[in-house]
């Protein structure tokens, strides 16, 4: 399993990118501050680090200085608010290997995660398919097949798809569907979630998406889907 280093000293934000990667398969340790994220790179090894710039003690930009005049190739993904050209540009200069603004949308920061993670280890990630059964989800081209047919789906709804087949036979909340897909600034009163559901059983089957009453959604295995 990655493990995940999340630098933010917003409580908010660590919790929301924390839950949707754990919810991904990943292992993610949030930390407040840049002494934080300096004694957890010293205790541990991690695969990546979502880093803010805006720290209480000081600049992300001088953990990454750090990281990169020790030789440290780790991928970073500099996430902040500070969206001006100097700030990007000093950024990707000073080794970041991709950067984000705030607000953003986690499904978006999932993906950019996903590929630099490829990217930094192939041989880890020689799969671009998920797959349950008949049912399969290509992820570097964005199409999803059940047997040989090809279902269109829309960009949130491949999202959706996406979500359940990185979580296959696992129960998924509404709030945990709506901060993965939707970002964190969802509304929880929203119904959109059994929406985009709907339209996933009517594309794809109505048994690849089972209602768990009063708890939310799960994708159970393909021979249970198919019996």
């Amino acid at each position: 399993m990655n493990k995940i280093l999340i630098v933010e000293d917003e409580e908010r934000i660590s919790s929301f990118i924390s839950k949707g990667l754990r919810a991904a398969g990943y292992e993610p340790l949030a930390v407040p501050s840049a002494q934080g994220a300096r004694i957890a790179l010293a205790a541990g090894t991690f695969s990546l680090i979502v880093l803010d710039i805006g720290l209480p003690d000081e600049s992300g930009l001088d953990v990454l200085t750090s990281l990169r005049e020790s030789g440290n190739d780790i991928p970073v993904i500099v996430l902040t608010a500070r969206t001006s050209i100097d700030d990007t540009v000093a950024s990707l200069e000073g080794g970041a290997d991709d950067y984000m603004a705030k607000p953003f949308r986690f499904e978006e920061l999932l993906a950019r995660i996903k590929l630099r993670l490829r990217n930094s280890s192939p041989q880890e990630e020689a799969s671009n398919e998920l797959v349950n059964g008949p049912l399969r989800l290509e992820l570097l081209t964005r199409r999803v097949y059940l047997g040989d047919r090809l279902v269109d789906l829309s960009t949130r709804e491949f999202t959706l798809a996406e979500t359940f087949l990185t979580n296959v036979d696992i129960v998924l909340s509404r709030e945990q569907l709506l901060s993965l897909v939707w970002g964190y600034d969802f509304d929880p009163g929203s119904n959109v979630v059994d929406v985009y559901v709907r339209y996933l059983r009517n594309k794809i089957g109505a048994s690849w998406f089972e209602t768990v009453r009063g708890v939310g959604y799960r994708m159970p295995k393909a021979s249970k889907a198919l019996a």
